[in-house]
């Protein structure tokens, strides 16, 4: 076999590796059975425990005893604790999606940008009753797909943004048909022009959410930070308000940001 092959075999691996990966994060407070690993990997049986056996010998995968079930390993953490020194904003949004949830009530949330992805890192529950589940830490969208996500989007130039339609269109036809191209460079121009994202219930009906960019020093897209309710919760009078929530806690982080990427440049 040819070493060209061989790369392209490897990096395959990799990334189906990677997808279960994700996939066991997602499902890591219940923990994750093979049987639902597969469905939500969308792989066989036999390459989804193949992958695990392999993601367990690297510390990345653990397997209860008793349940059988998968949950993030301790090498995961060991991972997402050196990561977490380059990006001060990681460490200091918890902080900020607590105030937003105590501030409004409803569902906070902190977002990654993945390259052409939206990942949630942290949700805070406010202490309204209704609450809307449709984004969960560990879900990942393509970027447009949600209210931080859709910010997130936003914020890239108008080559950016067609890059981004372009690498996830196959994916949002199979998986998001609602978000057409056409749709997305609408909500895009939308956000621009209303100085945040709104999300009115594409995702799940009902649940409505409003998103803004977090940027580097560079005005490079980090992530989002958003606010998520049910959709009387989310009325053209309170959507102001909560926007001047979001834009001040963006602030906070991407000064605390700024200043951290200063200290290591020192």
């Amino acid at each position: 076999m040819s070493n060209g092959v061989s790369r392209v075999v490897g990096a395959q691996a990799i990334s189906r590796a990677l997808r279960v990966l994700r996939a066991v994060a997602r499902m890591r407070d219940e923990g994750a059975g093979l049987l639902a690993l597969t469905r939500e990997a969308d792989m066989s049986k036999p390459t989804v425990h193949r992958l695990l056996t392999a993601l367990m010998a690297e510390g990345m995968v653990e397997q209860d005893p008793d349940t059988r079930k998968y949950f993030l390993g301790p090498e995961c953490h060991v991972l997402g604790n050196l990561a977490g020194e380059r990006h001060g904003m990681n460490r200091a949004a918890a902080d900020s999606v607590a105030r937003l949830a105590r501030q409004c009530g409803d569902s906070a949330f902190f977002s990654l940008r993945s390259d052409v992805f939206a990942v949630c890192m942290l949700r805070e529950d406010g202490d309204y009753p209704l609450k809307t589940h449709v984004l969960m830490p560990g879900d990942r969208h393509p970027l447009g797909v949600g209210a931080g996500s859709l910010a997130m989007l936003s914020a890239l130039s108008d080559e950016g943004v067609e890059q981004c339609l372009q690498v996830n269109a196959q994916l949002l036809a199979a998986r998001y048909p609602q978000y057409s191209a056409d749709f997305l460079r609408e909500q895009v121009a939308q956000s621009r022009e209303r100085g945040y994202s709104l999300n009115r219930g594409v995702v799940v009906a009902g649940s409505w959410g409003l998103g803004v960019p977090l940027l580097d020093g560079g005005g490079r897209v980090l992530g989002a930070l958003s606010i998520a309710a049910v959709e009387s919760r989310l009325g053209e009078e309170r959507q102001p308000q909560l926007a001047r929530l979001l834009w001040r806690e963006a602030q906070r982080l991407q000064t605390i940001d700024s200043k951290t990427t200063t200290r290591r440049a020192a």
